[in-house]
């Protein structure tokens, strides 16, 4: 192996979180800045957070909510073929 080419080991770097934890790790740099950690990211600790700056999260709620409640409105079967009956019977009561 050729010396000298290989950066030098650290035991104990310093890594400082965003949320403000910090731990010690072997790292080849002496002191690391991370964004998220074990103890603010959202798979450990179980809460999610959404960024949203265009508001798609609560469009596509809204979207939803109409979509539930025309299903849960909606007529039977029976109801429709009665009104598209009574429809083409205006149709044709019209036209004569």
């Amino acid at each position: 192996m050729k010396k000298a080419i290989h950066p030098n080991y650290t035991p104990n770097a310093n890594v400082t979180c965003a949320c403000g934890n910090t731990f010690e790790v072997g790292s080849t740099q002496p002191a690391l800045r991370i964004e998220l950690c074990s103890k603010c990211h959202p798979f450990y600790t179980g809460k999610q957070n959404f960024v949203d700056t265009a508001r798609r999260i609560e469009k596509f709620q809204d979207k939803a909510t109409k979509i539930a409640a025309a299903a849960v409105s909606t007529r039977s079967k029976a109801e429709k073929e009665q009104a598209r009956k009574a429809k083409r019977a205006d149709k044709t009561a019209a036209g004569k």
